[in-house]
């Protein structure tokens, strides 16, 4: 997912386009320049959860009801241990403590939540490429979305933006999940933690939920994903953010009145200001970052 999301941040590096804050008009940027920050969110992730993963990477072993060791042989460990290592490929270690090891599981809840955060990350991708693809007439329209289905049954050429909708609801089983491996680590009593059926099966509920969130992601909507240059184009230039360019020569009072002219005459904030005598040229250098 990250390379897909780097190649399209380089394919649209060149697309200018009005940032929005709040859902509202704010200053520019370029296309690439956004999905660039979506790249970086998911390798932090990808760093995120290889940290995690240190996380259970000790057992308890040998150390049989309790942690005291009752019943195995003075040798298991140290016998297991290597061969566990070689089995899986992992740098597994004896914990330190085996009675701590065995009735604290609570490093299970701590990839649950690394889960959940990757999770509603990806269902804010999601959510954004719903918004910036909204349309195709009426919402926001930047972004083309290929087309996988009919969108409806009785509106006919209907689109709907079914692929990030799967990637949300992915997203709420996960934080469901997480919330559900939280309270059975809680659960445990004393000297064990009965409750580490349900812990595994939501685990693994949700690594196999985000495995095909992503895979569906890429493969269905973010690999063929478009920029609508012109659509990009026309609300940039519609847009109000000039009016922070032009407070730096005019005054915050006064681009905040020109502002409010171009909202209530359906002018252009350039417009307007040229109306005035205002210089404009100014407007054509405004730093994308």
């Amino acid at each position: 997912m990250a390379l897909v999301l780097l190649q399209k941040a380089e394919q649209f590096k060149a697309v200018k386009k009005i940032g929005r804050t709040q859902l509202s008009d704010a200053v520019p940027l370029t296309l690439g320049q956004e999905f660039h920050a979506y790249y970086s969110l998911v390798k932090r992730h990808i760093k995120r959860l290889a940290q995690a993963k240190s996380e259970i990477l000790t057992l308890n072993m040998g150390g049989t009801a309790i942690g005291t060791g009752i019943s195995a042989h003075p040798r298991f460990s140290a016998t297991f241990m290597p061969i566990i290592r070689e089995l899986t490929g992992e740098e597994l270690e004896l914990a330190d403590d085996l009675i701590d090891a065995t009735q604290n599981v609570e490093c299970y809840a701590v990839i649950a939540d690394v889960l959940k955060v990757i999770a509603i990350s990806l269902s804010k991708i999601a959510n954004d490429i719903r918004l910036l693809s909204s349309g195709p007439r009426s919402g926001i329209g930047e972004l083309i979305m290929p087309v996988k289905q009919n969108g409806s049954s009785i509106m006919p050429g209907k689109i709907n933006p079914v692929i990030p909708e799967i990637v949300n609801q992915c997203a709420f089983i996960v934080a469901g999940n997480s919330v559900t491996v939280a309270m059975a680590v809680e659960g445990g009593q004393l000297e064990l933690n009965a409750f580490e059926p349900v812990i595994f099966y939501k685990l693994f509920e949700s690594f196999d939920v985000l495995e095909a969130a992503v895979k569906t992601f890429v493969d269905n909507c973010l690999s063929g994903i478009e920029a609508n240059e012109p659509r990009c184009h026309e609300l940039l230039e519609r847009s109000l953010y000039l009016s922070t360019k032009l407070a730096e020569t005019v005054g915050y009072a006064v681009a905040s009145d020109l502002t409010k002219e171009a909202v209530a005459s359906g002018k252009t904030l350039k417009e307007v200001a040229a109306a005035k005598g205002i210089e404009t040229d100014m407007f054509d250098a405004v730093p994308l970052g």
